[in-house]
């Protein structure tokens, strides 16, 4: 697979470089694994579509969109509180 180029300010680089180091890899390994990992907002919406359904197939669990707002915004705020520790 041919490689890419991709501009990004040095400091950017310098912490994944850092970061990948730490985990024994090299920079182009490490975004390559990254990319394998991330999900694009088509892939998030398709796996949390399959996952309603999943639910509502095993215990009929249908929340409305009012719900399912407050169920992220109650999520957004232990995931906050969590990154405070």
């Amino acid at each position: 697979m041919p490689d890419a180029n991709i501009r990004i300010p040095e400091e950017a680089k310098d912490r994944l470089a850092a970061i990948a180091a730490a985990e024994g890899l090299s920079l182009r390994a490490y975004l390559a694994r990254l990319s394998e990992t991330l999900l694009t907002p088509a892939e998030r919406a398709e796996r949390a579509e399959r996952a309603r359904i999943a639910l509502y197939d095993w215990n009929g669990y249908a929340p409305t969109a009012a719900e399912q707002r407050d169920l992220d915004r109650e999520l957004d705020r232990r995931l906050t509180e969590a990154g405070d520790l």
